[in-house]
């Protein structure tokens, strides 16, 4: 039986977003970090904003992504400590409300949190609901062609995003994202509660579909499908 509760598109979702030191969410740190409550008319009600000096050099390639570097993040940046305790702080308040999170290829966002707590001592409750744009676009829309970055998804329908890379516009992009995928495609129409633990289904089975194209030419190639945490990341 279709669940009677209001799904996630039309009420208040926050879009989360960070920028950091590099690829790996294991060991980069937060530069920036941005939360952004939007309603369900997609209109933007309220916005936090923190920029981090992340104790260690911001590598040039990073720099070069998101425009901050080393020099400001240290002149203009929260210490890493007190900057992730506030994030941490301000992301378990939302979970608690549940208002659904709403972050773009999240696993990475969100294991870079846990391992931020870690080494801040910083705890945190377990947040959920989360929707992933990235992950619902690949199970409702599969066989869409092209890239499927941030950037190129807004491209394809019809979103704008005209700062790419930080913190604020991409996650304000990812909620506008996210509701239009919600709004086209009613598979992923219910309440984000249901759809939270759905995601983590879909997240296992593409890296596992990925995992196996990539070990057509590389056999020992392997895909994380841990949603919406890497697996083995700190509690």
């Amino acid at each position: 039986m279709q669940s009677t509760e209001p799904t996630w598109i039309d009420l208040p979702t926050v879009g989360f977003d960070l920028e950091t030191t590099g690829r790996d969410p294991r060991t980069a740190r937060i530069v920036t970090a941005a939360l952004i409550i939007v309603n369900g008319r997609g209109e933007e009600l309220q916005r936090r904003e923190w920029l981090v000096d992340p104790g260690v050099e911001i590598p040039q390639q990073a720099a070069d992504v998101h425009g901050i570097t080393t020099e400001k993040a240290r002149a203009e940046g929260r210490p890493a400590a007190e900057a992730v305790a506030e994030i941490s702080a301000a992301l378990a308040e939302i979970s608690e409300a549940e208002l659904p999170l709403v972050a773009f290829n999240g696993a990475y966002d969100f294991t870079v949190m846990a391992y931020e707590r870690e080494r801040h001592g910083v705890r945190s409750p377990e947040l959920r609901p989360i929707i992933d744009p990235f992950i619902l676009q690949k199970h409702v829309d599969k066989y869409r062609k092209g890239k499927k970055t941030l950037t190129a998804l807004c491209e394809s329908y019809g979103i704008s995003l005209e700062n790419a890379h930080t913190a604020a516009d991409d996650a304000l992009a990812a909620v506008h994202l996210a509701r239009a995928l919600g709004h086209k495609f009613s598979q992923i129409q219910m309440p984000a509660a249901e759809l939270h633990p759905r995601q983590v289904a879909w997240a296992r089975e593409q890296a596992a579909d990925f995992q196996a194209y990539k070990r057509r030419t590389d056999p020992s190639a392997t895909v994380e499908g841990g949603w919406p945490t890497y697996e083995g990341s700190p509690s």
